[in-house]
């Protein structure tokens, strides 16, 4: 097993506690208000909320080992509760407000939770009953409530009688984090206070111009998933930064523009929208803005390309000048105007995508990991960073390469991770922990992936998820599908062929760029009509396989095509919480149309 020095703050407590101090009058976090204007609390009164909480959870007889459970979105309160848990060295256990209600039923009774916070009564009204069937839970208080048995309430106990923070250890457990697994019951991730700030401290390293920028960022993605905490929520703490939180992910580009963000962590998703909607306003404007846009992205690339070979040539920096300043400039202001750049996680960013936004100013670097790995393994850093890679390991990490478990002869294998941000275990689950920790104490991903000679890393799939045809070819769905998700025309994709003579691809079209086709074709502007069509069904297939041609073999190629009309959703039961596919529930519910497309 490994040993590590961690750097200090080795846990959560200290961590914000140096900073309630240090930034006591900076602003914190943004909400806004019923105008739609941000409203923002100060590190001092987020901490004051704190220290009443946390005596109000202690006159509750809260504990070390406890467990404190949240079902909210993000929200100040989110953090108050969380900071307040560790204080009184109990365990924090968050959960989305868009679950099922058997799901909240399983964690809270799994974790074993005593205090549960839910955000509205109507949650409220769905879990009234669970103290009848989960004998650890005591108490249940609503955020969005007053008087008797709200979270006001609780923090005004605490207020009358204050209680000292205590100092978990770096090895207690901070968190279980239940991943949305896409079978089965969700798991319980154990991370501990080192896990967690040793992440932190390492992720920061990665981009020493935060220290010495104003860093205001706006909240995208949910803290109940570690990628939120550590890269985001705890990184801006560390560094006294303001935090705006998204209203929705339907408000994120107004959002954008009223935070003014120097810094974002995000997914792909966010970014690959931007583009298409970029694209798509370009064709549909043409013209001149169109011309000085294409300019502006072929002069970007010479020079580029020109600059690597050392060289440099005048027309082609003047045509990226001017297109800079007239249509590049107006890209980074709809992104709030100052922009340092963005982290990107939970799938590759396409290279293709990535290098845009190089180019327009707004750099995306790309990093990976998993929820245990709390989350981060290795990151891009704005000093050293390609393209197309996750980047290299982070510090006090190692990855291995583990090519026993992939067919003889690749090149690659998979990715084994170790370092002081591998979890401690699965709660209740000592035969997955055996399965998922090597004897030594690394972490393995499930991920296939090679480093290359600098020893950035590259993701190759997913072992569980890459199948051979019929032919006995292997096949890997997601890059597949990563791929097609670039046609303008579509919004998911997934592909199969399992021992099948070919690939299928079920698709569910962008709509919004299918009605601008309808419009012209005089097609209905009626998503179950168009995807019945004969002729949608041939021009999006057509597009699709003229995109995939050169890029993957013919075999890889779908042969043909099913469209969907609505998208795969949390609601319907294909996605899981941080929006990955549940590729066995989707194949399952739609066996029968597959089947007839072998037919």
């Amino acid at each position: 097993m490994h040993t590590f020095t961690l750097d200090k703050p080795d846990n959560l407590i200290d961590w914000w506690q140096e900073s309630a101090a240090k930034f006591a009058d900076r602003k914190f976090l943004g909400t806004k208000n019923k105008d739609g204007l941000y409203e923002w609390v100060t590190y001092r009164e987020v901490n004051t909320r704190i220290d009443n909480l946390r005596a109000g959870l202690a006159g509750l007889g809260v504990g070390t080992g406890d467990a404190v459970g949240i079902i909210a979105n993000n929200r100040v309160e989110w953090v108050v509760t969380a900071f307040a848990a560790w204080g009184c060295r109990a365990r924090f256990v968050p959960m989305y407000e868009a679950e099922l209600v058997q799901i909240w039923k399983y964690i809270i009774a799994d974790s074993g939770i005593k205090v549960l916070l839910v955000s509205k009564p109507e949650i409220y009204e769905k879990i009234k009953d669970f103290p009848k069937d989960i004998e650890a839970l005591k108490h249940i208080f609503v955020i969005d409530a007053q008087g008797e048995g709200s979270m006001a309430a609780l923090e005004k106990a605490g207020q009358a009688k204050p209680v000292a923070s205590q100092i978990p250890t770096p090895d207690e457990i901070a968190e279980l984090i239940y991943t949305s697994g896409t079978t089965g019951n969700p798991k319980g991730v154990l991370l501990s206070h080192g896990n967690f700030t040793s992440n932190s401290h390492a992720g920061l390293k990665m981009y020493p111009e935060l220290l010495t920028h104003e860093l205001v960022t706006l909240a995208i993605l949910p803290w109940a998933h570690s990628y939120g905490q550590t890269g985001e929520l705890f990184a801006v703490i560390r560094l006294g930064g303001a935090l705006g939180l998204a209203e929705s992910p339907s408000t994120i580009v107004n959002d954008i523009v009223q935070v003014r963000p120097t810094w974002l962590i995000s997914v792909p998703r966010v970014f690959n929208r931007i583009y298409d909607a970029l694209w798509a306003k370009m064709n549909k404007e043409g013209g001149l803005p169109k011309k000085l846009f294409v300019m502006g992205v072929e002069a970007a690339k010479k020079k580029r390309e020109l600059a690597a070979q050392g060289q440099s040539d005048f027309m082609t920096n003047l045509k990226f000048r001017i297109a800079d300043k007239i249509v590049f400039q107006k890209i980074r202001d709809r992104l709030g105007g100052r922009l340092m750049g963005s982290m990107s996680g939970s799938a590759a960013m396409n290279p293709e995508i990535a290098q845009f936004f190089f180019d327009v100013g707004v750099p995306i670097y790309d990093c990976y990991g998993l929820t245990e790995t709390s989350p981060a393994a290795t990151m891009n850093a704005s000093y050293s960073y390609r393209l197309g890679s996750v980047g290299k390991a982070i510090d006090k990490v190692k990855i291995v390469i583990d090519p026993s478990v992939v067919e003889e002869g690749a090149s690659d294998g998979e990715i084994i991770i170790y370092g002081p941000n591998v979890m401690k275990g699965y709660h209740n689950r000592p035969e997955d922990t055996k399965a998922a920790l090597t004897p030594d104490g690394g972490f393995r991903t499930g991920d296939r992936g090679r480093l290359d000679k600098d020893g950035f890393l590259f993701i190759t799939g997913r072992i569980k998820e890459q199948y051979k045809l019929e032919n006995g070819k292997f096949c890997f769905p997601v890059s597949l599908e990563e791929e097609i998700c670039l046609v303008p025309l579509v919004q998911q994709a997934v592909v199969y062929g399992i021992n099948r003579a070919y690939n299928i691809c079920i698709v569910v079209p962008d709509f919004d760029v299918l009605f601008d086709d309808a419009k012209e074709k005089g097609w209905p502007l009626n998503k179950e009509a168009l995807v019945a069509r004969q002729d949608v069904l041939d021009l999006i297939s057509a597009t699709i396989t003229n995109h995939l041609k050169g890029k993957f073999g013919g075999y890889e190629i779908p042969k043909k095509f099913l469209l969907l009309p609505e998208p795969f959703s949390l609601e319907n039961g294909m996605l899981t919480q941080t929006m990955k596919l549940k590729r066995n529930v989707v194949l399952e519910k739609l066996k029968d149309r597959i089947d007839a497309l072998y037919k």
